[in-house]
């Protein structure tokens, strides 16, 4: 599959490129999946741009009945973490963990550190999955985890993750940016980003 360079994306219109067909995805849809694509596509119908990515979130969340929902967050955003659970609890219980949860070091683990010889605490996208499935949480937010910390944080999350805040140092958590540049796409064609 190369949709991301079909000139035409025909599919809005109706046309199957593929092999699957309608009963093979109705096949493997539980019936909480089919509870989240209705309730995401009425969202999608009554907020298209009106609702921010929050007050779709918000929206959805109460839509789908949730009552009580978990973040794992980023240390570096905890200012930000305290305004969104502000905003958050007017609607929900809100659980959250910090990447740092557990205080393990990162030569435990035999982990690169930003400077040697200083005590430096590893990110911990397994301890922070495993706490929110203590509290039963009934949806989980990304709330600007590292590469691949989200990716090992969705993998052992029991409730289903989404993501509000994409970790981005450089560009301000807008990693579209470096596409939206000529200046970041030339850099990154042509600039291997680490020395060899």
């Amino acid at each position: 599959m190369k949709c991301g360079i079909c000139p035409d994306k025909r599919c809005y219109e109706g046309k199957n490129c593929t092999k699957l067909g309608i009963s093979q995805i109705k096949e493997v849809i539980d019936q909480f999946d089919e509870r989240i694509l209705q309730v995401s596509a009425e969202v999608e119908r009554n907020g298209y741009m009106r609702l921010t990515r929050l007050e779709e979130l918000i929206e959805f969340g109460k839509r789908m009945g949730f009552r009580r929902l978990g973040v794992a967050f980023c240390i570096g955003l905890s200012d930000e973490m305290k305004a969104l659970h502000e905003v958050l609890s007017g609607e929900f219980e809100v659980e959250s963990v910090c990447c740092k949860v557990c205080g393990i070091e990162k030569s435990d683990f035999g982990l690169a550190k930003m400077k040697e010889g200083w005590y430096e605490a590893m990110c911990n996208p397994v301890g922070q999955a495993l706490l929110l499935n203590e509290k039963e949480t009934e949806l989980n937010i990304i709330f600007g985890l590292c590469l691949g910390h989200d990716v090992i944080f969705t993998k052992y999350s029991k409730a289903p993750v989404t993501t509000l805040v994409v970790k981005d140092r450089v560009l301000a958590h807008n990693p579209l940016g470096a596409l939206y540049s000529g200046y970041w796409q030339k850099r990154i064609r042509t600039h291997s980003p680490f020395p060899e």
